[in-house]
């Protein structure tokens, strides 16, 4: 006689359990609850729902087992609805009762909190809340819904609690973010004497980061050693992933180490561990590690090798990376790996490459959007981020969140799209996105760099400053626009509020010192930053340092500041000394430190272009022409120096020497009338600024083809008498445009502002608020 039980019980293939199914038909066993029962198991357990459906609906007799186990089934396979309509029809039509296991998959099934609180009340009528597995269930319910306060009331109102009662507790806490409960949870447990397994191990770690509790977490490390609980690979995962987020990498290696079995969660949480840390080389050799041990990564993975590549600059490795992913279809299908390879690339300063994957996505969030927004940003084009950014409504109907407008408004601050950041600024308040310490700090940041310097205090005074990030935007303003004092008065103001300042503040703090002047005060700063508060000076600072003295002409201290430095100098810090010396026409050592910068970041043609011009202004025309031929070498182009003036909610730009511009013939007219203009009052042109070898005629129309004085002309035309005008130009502007700028400003009766590379310019009858000192 066959032994049904058994078979169904070893049936492993869809292929076998139909053939036993159709023996238990023609034996007549298939009446038997027990054995109809069984087969719907199986069916379920083999992933095909319409046969153990099918199973369920003929079978002559169902029993509460039967009710549990289609229940169960409809659950397993995500019909959430199914399984309660089944459980509903339980109750309706069936003379079978619920039982201590109907409850527990029927809570399982409850998608939202109405029907989790409908299914509790009912499992109270019926006197199954005081089963232990229902109750835990209801726990786990609760949790999962997000309803923490009814799970714990839950949890209190067991009159006994198992290990799996505490750890289900325990577990809701954590997934809801109540470290701290968890933790008082745990220690309640130990102190009933309660031993721990795995689950309560790997539910109680992942607290330990968020309290900043290593302790605890050692603590729990040594019981498992103990208990023999360390071998487990689920319990030395979340030692590795415990350990890798409190910052003690050493520990997580030691755990990865001493295991003998890995699988995919062992390497994705060591090397997310490096990645985070900032050990980006580790975190690439682990993946070369990883597929060596036959494991095959999964989206995870690449989300954070993406991460780590993007912060290493690794382009061969990101173009692998990307190639893997693209065998698999998940940069177009997956919307979070899609988004990391867009900020890799954003970040590998390849937009274009960026905007591919992007374009391939056939699902994007607002997340995508605002990391192609950010990609462009970071990479100088900054107007086709404001593009972006109006596509995202206008074609998708996406509307912005908090890092949409943080991302967009730097990208209106570049390029001083005043009109632009305005409507942004606007939207923000309607959202209520405006006292968003990260949005009000961008706002700030915007209307200081698009030269509206009182709307972006008045903004600072309106949002909240328990942070730093508005001080350290405003601060910076007043830096650039050459309010050194007030910079430093609003520092006081800053520690009287109780802020505590960090780096970046002194990074403002320093730069705002070096553009008014005050190197005594700068000195006294940097000196407090390391005795008052603690904090050692990075590369930023020491770059701010050899900028403020070398822009004073004290050239020999910034040398010395330099060779004394207890970090090596970086491509900022020589790159300030070289500004400095171009400033001053030191070509000696303009010489020294370009030689350094060649040697640090020998693809940045801005470093070749300030010593070319250096030679030029004492010229030493050889020496252009070996720079220059240098750079030729390297295949480096000179960036175009480029202004723009914003003209009825239009940014228009200008390069230098461009002639595309429709009404270019006007603007030309305009210029040489104002030349005259300016030569009848006093002005001469200074040609040391044209590092040309060319005749004199040519020397003066080389000087007013510099972009500045384009958009300045075409600003002059395109606006009323009287209108301000506010230029933006990506390089320093030169010593003859400045001057002749005092000069139109003077003439036109205008004010005219330029914002430089390096800082704001207001011209106002002939004068400038820099006082001549840039």
């Amino acid at each position: 006689m066959v032994d049904f039980g058994l078979r169904l019980l070893s049936c492993a293939t869809l292929r076998l359990a139909r053939p036993l199914h159709a023996l238990l038909l023609v034996s007549g066993r298939f009446d038997d609850v027990f054995l109809s029962t069984k087969l719907l198991n199986l069916y379920s357990r083999l992933g095909d729902l319409p046969s153990a459906a099918l199973t369920f609906r003929h079978a002559p007799t169902k029993s509460v087992i039967t009710w549990n186990s289609m229940i169960a089934c409809y659950g397993r396979h995500g019909l959430l609805p199914d399984a309660l309509a089944c459980f509903h029809r339980l109750l309706l039509t069936s003379s079978a009762c619920p039982d201590g296991f109907t409850f527990p998959v029927t809570i399982k099934a409850c998608w939202d909190l109405e029907w989790g609180k409908r299914i509790h009340s009912l499992a109270f009528r019926f006197g199954f809340v005081w089963n232990v597995f229902v109750s835990a269930s209801l726990v786990h319910m609760y949790s999962r819904l997000g309803s923490i306060d009814d799970a714990r009331k839950a949890f209190e109102e067991m009159p006994y609690k198992d290990q799996g009662s505490w750890n289900a507790m325990l577990s809701g806490l954590c997934q809801n973010g109540k470290a701290a409960e968890a933790a008082e949870v745990f220690e309640e447990m130990m102190i009933r004497g309660l031993p721990m397994n795995k689950v309560t191990v790997s539910s109680i770690l992942p607290v330990c980061a968020p309290l900043d509790s290593l302790l605890l977490g050692a603590a729990i490390h040594v019981y498992c050693i103990k208990h023999g609980l360390d071998s487990d690979l689920f319990v030395s995962n979340a030692f590795i992933d415990m350990y890798a987020k409190s910052g003690r990498l050493e520990e997580a290696q030691k755990v990865f180490d001493g295991m003998t079995d890995m699988d995919l969660v062992t390497w994705n949480s060591i090397i997310s561990g490096y990645e985070q840390a900032g050990e980006f080389s580790t975190a690439l050799k682990l993946f070369d590690g990883m597929k060596e041990s036959g494991v095959r990564p999964d989206r995870l993975t690449l989300v954070t090798l993406a991460s780590a590549v993007a912060q290493c600059g690794d382009d061969r490795t990101g173009r692998t990376v990307h190639g893997y992913i693209l065998r698999r279809g998940w940069d177009s299908r997956g919307i979070v790996v899609g988004n990391a390879i867009v900020d890799m690339y954003g970040k590998l300063s390849k937009a274009e490459a960026a905007r591919k994957v992007f374009d391939r996505m056939l699902v994007r969030d607002v997340i995508s959007w605002n990391t192609l927004i950010t990609s462009y940003s970071q990479n100088g084009l900054a107007n086709e981020a404001i593009q972006i950014y109006e596509s995202m409504q206008s074609r998708e109907g996406i509307a912005p969140i908090q890092g949409t407008l943080a991302s967009v408004l730097p990208a209106c601050a570049h390029v001083g799209a005043l009109q632009q950041g305005m409507k942004i600024h606007g939207r923000a308040v309607r959202t209520g996105l405006q006292s968003d310490v990260f949005v009000a700090t961008c706002l700030i940041d915007m209307y200081a760099k698009c030269g509206r310097l009182e709307e972006a205090t008045h903004l600072f005074e309106q949002v909240p400053r328990r942070h730093t990030g508005p001080w350290n935007a405003v601060i910076a303003g007043l830096g650039v626009h050459g309010h050194g004092q007030r910079a430093v008065s609003l520092f006081s103001e800053m520690q009287e509020e109780g802020v505590k300042p960090d780096q970046v503040t002194f990074v403002s703090l320093l730069s705002a010192c070096s553009h008014a002047g005050l190197v005594d005060l700068g000195r006294r700063c940097f000196e407090q930053m390391q005795t008052v508060h603690g904090l050692s000076p990075c590369l930023k600072h020491y770059a701010c340092m050899v900028d403020m003295l070398g822009r004073a002409g004290r050239l020999d201290a910034a040398y010395e500041l330099i060779a004394t430095m207890p970090v090596k100098p970086d491509s900022g810090v020589w790159g300030a000394l070289l500004g400095a010396c171009r400033i001053h026409g030191n070509v000696e050592l303009g010489k020294l430190a370009s030689s350094h910068l060649f040697e640090i970041d020998a693809e940045n043609v801005g470093y070749y272009v300030l010593l070319s011009n250096m030679y030029a202004k004492a010229g030493e025309w050889d020496g252009v022409d070996e720079v220059r031929s240098l750079a030729r070498h390297r295949r480096l182009q000179k960036t175009p120096g480029w202004s723009s003036v914003e003209v009825n909610k239009k940014v228009n730009v200008f390069f230098t020497g461009g002639q595309s511009h429709p009404r270019y013939e006007e603007i030309q007219g305009e210029l040489r009338a104002l030349l005259a203009k300016m030569k009848s009052i006093g002005y001469v042109p200074d040609y040391s600024f044209v590092l040309q070898d060319v005749e004199e005629d040519e020397k003066e129309h080389i000087l007013s083809s510099h972009s500045e004085r384009l958009a300045i002309a075409f600003g002059i035309m395109s606006t009323s008498p009287g209108t301000p005008i506010c230029i933006y130009k990506n390089l320093r502007v030169c010593g003859d445009c400045h001057n002749a700028t005092k000069f139109i400003s003077k003439i036109t009766e205008r004010e005219i502002v330029v914002r430089d590379s390096n800082r704001f310019h207001l011209f106002r009858d002939g004068e400038c608020s820099c006082g001549d000192y840039w």
